[in-house]
């Protein structure tokens, strides 16, 4: 603990303080605004935050183990929340091969990164080659799993990106913050100002003005804490904020097609106002590893 104080640094931790300080100060503005509706979706939203927040803490607290782990969490949850979606006694058939999966890829990803994440791609494309043909429920849920699994792969290998340990835990931390406050712009902006829907069919809740809105407070937010830590130059992190944002946009949607032909809106209830680990990493999908190559391509 002490050894992974001492890498985040003095900035890291102050803009951490920032992140719970704001957090406070919404939870306590909803809590006044909307003291009459405990149970409000807004509510709901902001205090799933102080579940969300401490989590990533603790990664980053936990270094090198930290990343890891949360990356097997989030495998773990995922598995748990689509074995449902196979059918009545198809849960069974899906949840032991991939249980057996994730326990191969424990003892993986701890030693090597790269081969787990080649794998899970390879499997992933067949899945999406068998998918396509059979157009089957329990193919796609397979297929989501396995894109999940191969995004959050990425996590640990941040640790062997090519610069110091304090860099690369600002990288992490830079991904964790513009992911999620990218997806709670968009919904701030979609909810005031959402006019034009971008794929009604999809997600009605998607809008120009949110999207729009996302990539504007990303692009501030980016500038703000990537020039803070000092992790690149203001026109890469403006690019950087522009792909990411976008990024999670297109991740997002991909998840709302999946839960249209699976008949859901959300994925479970295990986060109140939130919804399912699922519906909270949706944009983790594509920025996790779309950062990873930026910062390859940065280096280069």
């Amino acid at each position: 603990m002490q050894l992974a104080l001492s890498l985040l640094g003095t900035e890291i931790l102050t803009a951490l303080g920032m992140l719970y300080l704001m957090l406070g100060m919404a939870s306590l503005g909803v809590g006044l605004k909307l003291r009459a509706r405990p149970q409000s979706q807004l509510r709901l939203q902001v205090n799933a935050w102080w579940w969300i927040f401490p989590v990533v803490t603790a990664s980053l607290l936990l270094h090198p183990y930290g990343a890891p782990l949360l990356a097997l969490a989030i495998g773990a949850l995922a598995l748990r929340e689509l074995a449902p979606f196979t059918g009545r006694d198809g849960t069974a058939h899906f949840a032991w091969p991939a249980a057996a999966a994730l326990a191969a890829t424990i003892s993986l990803i701890f030693i090597k990164p790269a081969a787990i994440t080649a794998l899970l791609a390879f499997a992933s494309l067949i899945t999406l080659l068998y998918f396509l043909r059979s157009r089957s429920v329990p193919a796609l849920v397979w297929l989501l799993w396995l894109i999940l699994c191969f995004s959050v792969s990425f996590l640990p290998r941040y640790e062997a990106l090519p610069m110091d340990a304090h860099h690369r835990l600002g990288w992490l931390f830079y991904l964790y913050v513009l992911t999620s406050l990218n997806d709670v712009a968009q919904f701030i902006s979609g909810t005031l100002f959402g006019r034009h829907r971008i794929a009604p069919s999809i997600s009605p809740n998607k809008t120009r003005q949110g999207l729009l809105g996302g990539v504007a407070a990303t692009l501030l937010l980016s500038l703000a804490l990537g020039s803070y830590l000092r992790l690149a130059v203001p026109g890469q992190l403006a690019v950087y904020a522009v792909l990411l944002s976008l990024g999670g946009f297109c991740g997002d949607l991909m998840f709302s097609a999946a839960k249209r032909v699976l008949g859901v809106k959300d994925f479970s209830q295990l986060i109140p106002g939130h919804g399912g680990i699922l519906d909270r990493v949706d944009s983790l999908v594509v920025t996790a590893p779309l950062l990873y190559f930026l910062i390859h391509l940065q280096g280069t």
